[in-house]
């Protein structure tokens, strides 16, 4: 069956360009993609995924094209920038936003939050969410989720609130390890100087968020705040004030429902406890 190009958007996203650029280069060497495959020792279904943006490519994949093409460390520097996004368009402004914020305020329900993340435990919500994704992309899906914490670390950090339903401490994720690990991190994180997080307890009942969801509250510098909420299905950035101020009510109300700060690391501490006897005995 004859191969037949799919029409790319470079301006959509870096990695729609990295694919463009590829069949650019690819052409004017006057090669086919069969050609191209035998030369790199790729298979030529792989090349035709990263060229029409389907997969992000493996990382000795941009040296080798940069090698055959003599493109002087392009493709090397789109496919840096390209595993920065591996995620669809809003969720890329939601990264920007986030990148540019100095103070993150986010409540999230069913999950800990992605800044708060292990390497683990995010590598096992992108499998449950997309579990026929090529292996490859999990992997810099889990990076990119990983290094967004890099901010957390630095010299300016955002001053960050962070309020975790319980469910979160308590839903089996990975399995006993991979959650004594991310107990063992929330509490490590709470001490940070710039980082309050806090336990919002199954006692509280009923509350503003909807259960499941998450909310966060980014305030920019010398811009208007920008509320994002998401569910399992959805997801929406809302910059009109009167929405913002919405979600900033839902948020302080949840904030004065959810245990003081020590008390949540004594429920964390529990958890991870409690994780740490669910381990399988060492034979």
């Amino acid at each position: 069956m004859t191969f037949q190009p799919h029409e790319l958007s470079p301006g959509r996203s870096v990695r729609d360009l990295f694919g463009a650029e590829m069949r650019h280069h690819r052409e004017k060497a006057g090669l086919s993609l069969r050609r191209l495959s035998e030369v790199l020792k790729y298979s030529k279904s792989q090349l035709a995924r990263y060229e029409a943006a389907d997969s992000l490519p493996y990382d000795d994949l941009p040296g080798m094209l940069d090698a055959c093409f003599g493109t002087d460390g392009l493709f090397a520097r789109l496919h840096e920038a390209a595993k920065r996004e591996p995620f669809p368009g809003k969720y890329r402004r939601v990264m920007d936003i986030e990148s540019r914020a100095i103070v993150i305020e986010e409540y999230s329900g069913g999950a800990v939050p992605g800044l708060l993340q292990t390497s683990d435990l995010a590598e096992c919500w992108l499998r449950c969410g997309r579990p026929h994704a090529p292996e490859a992309e999990t992997k810099a899906m889990v990076k990119s989720r990983i290094d967004r914490q890099v901010r957390l670390q630095g010299p300016k950090p955002p001053r960050c609130w962070f309020i975790v339903d319980e469910a979160v401490l308590r839903r089996p994720v990975g399995g006993p390890e991979v959650m004594r690990r991310q107990m063992a991190s929330l509490i490590e994180r709470g001490t940070q100087s710039h980082i309050t997080l806090q336990v919002l307890p199954f006692l509280a009942g009923e509350h503003p968020q909807v259960l499941g969801g998450s909310l966060t509250l980014y305030t920019l510098p010398g811009q208007a705040a920008v509320a994002y909420e998401e569910s399992a299905r959805s997801s929406t950035i809302l910059e009109d004030h009167d929405h913002v101020m919405e979600c900033r009510e839902s948020y302080d109300l949840l904030r004065a429902m959810a245990l003081p700060p020590r008390d949540s690391e004594a429920v964390i501490r529990t958890a991870m406890e409690d994780w740490t006897r669910c381990d399988p005995p060492r034979t």
